[in-house]
């Protein structure tokens, strides 16, 4: 029987948003994260409804937190967009085609109550999701179709969704990808 390694890495980056090396995922968010590669994605549903989903309890960082359709970090040497698509189907269920980078240089820092942080250059992707949501429930705990009205409120109220979401939904705005 062949044991296959599953254990997930994320690129290491310097400020200058190069790679400097890798590190396993479970090692790399605690009090002193390391600047790493992440990215965001918001799907759109044909009726131009963007899909918000509340992160699962068991998820390190933000557990229970209301965010974006889906997020993650590209392993090393994959193709961003191809980590995109990999994520809304492992969390989501969701097939998506082309995401389309909106933000490519979006980068943000945050703390948990819990002292945990992200520290991430992250672009943010938008895509169309096609297909029934079939969420993992190791990834996320509930989920709603919502209009970009609805969100763009839930950005006013920063304690109501995820910190890295509530700056990058009136950004989107900004950009004309969304809404």
């Amino acid at each position: 029987m062949t044991v296959v390694d599953t254990e997930e890495f994320v690129v290491l980056l310097d400020e200058q948003g190069r790679q400097v090396g890798t590190a396993p995922k479970v090692s790399v968010h605690h009090q002193d994260t390391p600047l790493h590669l992440g990215f965001s994605c918001y799907l759109l549903d044909g009726d131009g409804r963007v899909l918000l989903t509340r992160r699962a309890l068991v998820k390190r960082t933000w557990p229970g937190v209301w965010t974006n359709s889906c997020c993650g970090h590209p392993g090393p040497g994959e193709p961003i967009e191809e980590a995109v698509r990999r994520r809304a189907h492992h969390e989501l269920g969701l097939r998506i085609e082309e995401p389309v980078c909106v933000l490519p240089d979006f980068r943000y820092h945050a703390v948990a109550a819990d002292g945990t942080a992200e520290n991430e250059i992250c672009p943010v992707f938008v895509a169309r999701a096609d297909g029934p949501v079939r969420p993992a429930a190791d990834e996320v705990m509930d989920w709603r179709w919502v209009r970009w009205q609805e969100l763009r409120a839930a950005a006013e109220l920063p304690w109501s969704i995820s910190p890295w979401a509530a700056v990058q939904i009136p950004l989107l705005h900004d950009t004309g990808a969304v809404g």
